[in-house]
């Protein structure tokens, strides 16, 4: 999710069905034994993708990869069997679609928690940041509660309620805030980065757009209670959680060989986490629980 953003229409089916394979998809096993298996990602492009999928062809699964630039997508499509698992959002982003779709999506295991970075071109440190200041964040209603919680943390602003996972800018006590926010669509963060003091730009944004950590002011404890919604997921629809070949592909991508690929490609700002399916599914059902009471 490093996710995560409204648009209410589907890839078209012949889309999907065509060329979207990234490069380095591998092609079937001659044993016949081979099943295809088709993931959603929003960063089908990166070059470890090609070091999974040729693990994956080495057990007999031949994945075909399909990329996504909008993350209200990949779920719907999975929901609707178009997909047999996605790999672009966190738990809270799920549960945030579940709950107001009335899905049933599972996580079926872990891959990363990429800590939410404040990034500046104008600026070296926090404090150079002044009174009043713009800082841009993302306007999808789960990235946008964790922007705010994250500049609270760095002390750029105060939220009446505390800081939630629900929390909006209507939230900002504005007399004890040092900045102003501007909410815009996630994939444009970074492109406001030079008209404004800083921005939270998402992991694969930050990817895109070149933007390195010595342009980091600040950015959450990726180890805290805290970050534990935000850690992202392989996900299947309920009734496939316990898959075989999914399992399988979980595990692959936990093979060193991709981790570091997928470091190298990703940057250094990931921690992988292994989290069992179900701790997983535990700790969404819980924000799932706490979204429904409101």
């Amino acid at each position: 999710m490093r996710l995560l953003r409204t648009l209410s229409l589907l890839v078209p089916a012949a889309v999907l069905a065509a060329g979207c394979a990234a490069p380095g998809s591998a092609p079937p096993a001659d044993d016949g034994d081979s099943r295809t298996v088709r993931i959603g990602v929003s960063d089908g492009a990166e070059p470890y993708w090609n070091v999974f999928t040729e693990k994956a062809a080495a057990e007999g699964i031949t994945v075909e990869l399909v990329n996504f630039t909008d993350y209200n997508q990949p779920n719907p499509a999975l929901s609707q069997g178009q997909l047999d698992l996605n790999q672009f959002q966190h738990l809270q982003y799920l549960a945030n679609y579940n709950v107001q779709n009335d899905d049933t999506l599972t996580p079926i295991g872990a891959t990363a928690v990429y800590p939410l970075p404040l990034y500046s071109t104008r600026h070296s440190d926090l404090a150079q940041i002044p009174d009043g200041g713009q800082i841009v964040v993302p306007n999808d209603a789960v990235n946008q509660a964790r922007a705010l919680n994250v500049l609270q943390s760095a002390g750029l602003l105060t939220l009446t309620d505390g800081g939630t996972t629900t929390s909006t800018p209507a939230d900002i006590d504005q007399a004890a805030s040092r900045v102003s926010v501007t909410p815009v669509d996630a994939a444009q963060t970074a492109a406001n980065l030079p008209s404004a003091d800083g921005a939270i730009v998402n992991n694969n944004y930050a990817t895109s757009a070149n933007l390195t950590s010595d342009q980091v002011l600040y950015q959450e404890d990726p180890d805290s209670d805290a970050a534990k919604p935000y850690i992202n997921l392989f996900v299947a629809r309920a009734e496939q959680a316990q898959d075989p070949d999914l399992a399988t592909l979980v595990r692959i991508y936990h093979d060193q060989e991709v981790l570091d690929a997928a470091r190298k490609d990703l940057g250094d700002d990931g921690v992988f986490r292994d989290n069992t399916p179900e701790d997983l599914q535990q700790t969404l059902a819980g924000i799932e629980q706490q979204l429904r009471a409101g």
